[in-house]
């Protein structure tokens, strides 16, 4: 897929295109995180807001325990090297 650099006011930027953005499930007011990885532009979702917070105030009630058990087998717990 080719995308054009176009200038938006002192900036520049890219157009996206719809169906890309749906399958991202990202709108036009979506926030995302920009890399530089090995010399390719990264475009990543940002995370849910409040996910991380949440999760700490679960883990300080102790509500964050595993809801299924542990389904470990003979083949993970004798033969997989972890």
């Amino acid at each position: 897929m080719k995308a054009n650099i176009i200038n938006i006011g002192n900036s520049q930027g890219i157009i996206l295109p719809s169906l890309l953005l749906k399958q991202l499930k990202l709108s036009t007011r979506s926030t995302v995180k920009l890399e530089i990885s090995n010399g390719n532009i990264v475009i990543k979702p940002e995370l849910r807001q409040g996910w991380s917070e949440a999760a700490k105030m679960m883990n300080v009630a102790g509500d964050d325990d595993f809801l299924l058990p542990n389904h470990s087998n003979k083949f993970e717990n004798e033969e997989w090297t972890w």
